[in-house]
């Protein structure tokens, strides 16, 4: 994996806790129990995905079209709605700014659907550096 800061980068974020997964060994990141970003590994037996490892985020689905246009290593969402999620491959060459980003638009997504309360509550966190 070419992108060691990533776990670091997710936990971050205001109000964000980790799991996993065990049915599907992924690593889940969540904000308040929504989901915004998952890593994993999965086999050879899943297609264009298996051997790699990859990160699944939440994103806009003309955003993910765009994205999966410029962007050889970003696929539609492993084991996810393809339209609202993206997987993007981490032994790629996905330029590490970009995936920064997207793991922040994710982050920001996942928020929107939160309470006021919540949002505010998060808001008033700092976040880890």
């Amino acid at each position: 994996m070419h992108y060691e800061w990533l776990d670091a980068y997710l936990l971050s974020f205001p109000g964000v806790e980790k799991d996993y997964q065990p049915v599907w060994q992924w690593f889940r990141y969540k904000v308040r129990g929504r989901l915004f970003a998952a890593v994993c590994s999965p086999g050879p037996e899943y297609k264009i995905y298996g051997g790699h490892d990859l990160v699944n985020l939440k994103c806009g689905a003309a955003e993910g079209e765009l994205l999966r246009a410029r962007y050889p290593d970003i696929l539609p969402g492993f084991y996810s709605d393809k339209r609202t999620w993206i997987s993007c491959l981490l032994d790629g060459e996905l330029p590490e700014e970009v995936l920064r980003d997207l793991c922040g638009r994710s982050y920001a997504l996942a928020v929107e659907k939160l309470p006021k309360y919540v949002r505010r509550e998060l808001a008033e966190q700092p976040a880890e550096s």
